[in-house]
């Protein structure tokens, strides 16, 4: 069994607690999946099954949309409603819809964002929640996002002393939502945290087409989980494409070094191209040759079977 299943991440787990579960489901070892979720978050998470597994680094690369809802009026240790309240002010006049809409708009673009200490980026070989955890504040590296889209869902709803509302946003890779809660919060002035997130898409895998874990179980019952898996090639939609004969298409399967065609003469070293066969099997992850631009050489060879 191999391919990508598509997760309506339930509330209560870890990514990897959805990995392990999947293992036993599936029964198979060789499980995967592509970009965290935190255990209150819902949602698309796309999982690799079988050789699947070799292409999570690209799929974990595509942008995610999200739907979340911040409160405003205080903030928590996890900057989600899990944590501890630290800091409380009460919001004593209505925020004006207006007002939050241009605070959207002002964060479209690239900014710097901070990771949470409750996260599993890495400080000095450590984890920052294991220093969190330890009570141990530390300097944390402000890193580049990218906010595509961010828009206010529904009103703006005051009710003693907090404020809360909904809001869209498209980001890439790295993006703490939790953290873009507490920083809207800030350019309003006040404390807040992120109380409710929902991922609805990566890439352009969408919440519509995730399976459940009970119709998961359903489908491994009725022997029908396979016709639910997206192919690898399918799951690589977005990366430039290059389908070749069926002689050549032996050579890639041994990791074969090919001339680059001119259509990706312009791309740059490394970055990825999926490799077809005559039979839309992708059959290898190539890129430009980082020395010699006329060649392209394999990043990774996903059938090597004669």
């Amino acid at each position: 069994m191999e391919g990508v299943l598509l997760l309506n991440k339930p509330v209560g787990m870890t990514s990897h607690d959805c990995v392990a579960k999947m293992r036993r489901l599936a029964k198979t070892k060789k499980v995967g999946h592509t970009g965290t979720l935190d255990p209150d978050v819902t949602g698309v998470l796309p999982i690799c099954l079988g050789r699947a597994t070799k292409i999570v680094e690209y799929l974990t690369a595509a942008t995610k949309t999200y739907e979340a809802e911040i409160t405003i009026g205080f903030s928590t240790t996890t900057e989600d409603a899990s944590g501890q309240v630290v800091e409380k002010k009460n919001v004593e006049n209505p925020i004006a819809k207006e007002e939050v809409e241009k605070i959207l708009q002002s964060m479209i673009g690239t900014i710097e964002q901070i990771p949470p200490m409750y996260s599993a980026v890495k400080v000095k070989g450590k984890k920052l929640y294991e220093y969190a955890r330890a009570g141990i504040e530390v300097e944390r590296p402000a890193r580049l996002i990218t906010i595509s889209k961010l828009i206010l869902l529904g009103d703006v709803t005051h009710k003693n002393g907090v404020v809360t509302f909904h809001f869209r946003v498209t980001c890439s890779k790295g993006t703490y939502v939790r953290t873009l809660a507490v920083m809207i919060g800030e350019r309003l002035g006040y404390p807040a945290h992120m109380s409710h997130l929902v991922r609805t898409e990566s890439g352009d895998f969408k919440l519509k087409d995730c399976l459940t874990f009970e119709e998961i179980e359903e489908a491994i019952e009725k022997n029908e989980l396979q016709t639910h898996l997206l192919s690898i090639g399918e799951a690589l939609y977005d990366l430039p494409k290059l389908i070749i004969h069926d002689t050549l298409a032996e050579k890639v399967k041994n990791g074969a070094v090919l001339v680059l065609p001119t259509q990706f003469q312009d791309m740059e070293a490394g970055s990825p191209i999926a490799v077809y066969s005559e039979d839309h099997r992708c059959l290898a992850i190539y890129g430009k040759h980082p020395t010699k631009s006329h060649l392209m050489k394999p990043t990774k060879v996903l059938y090597n079977e004669v």
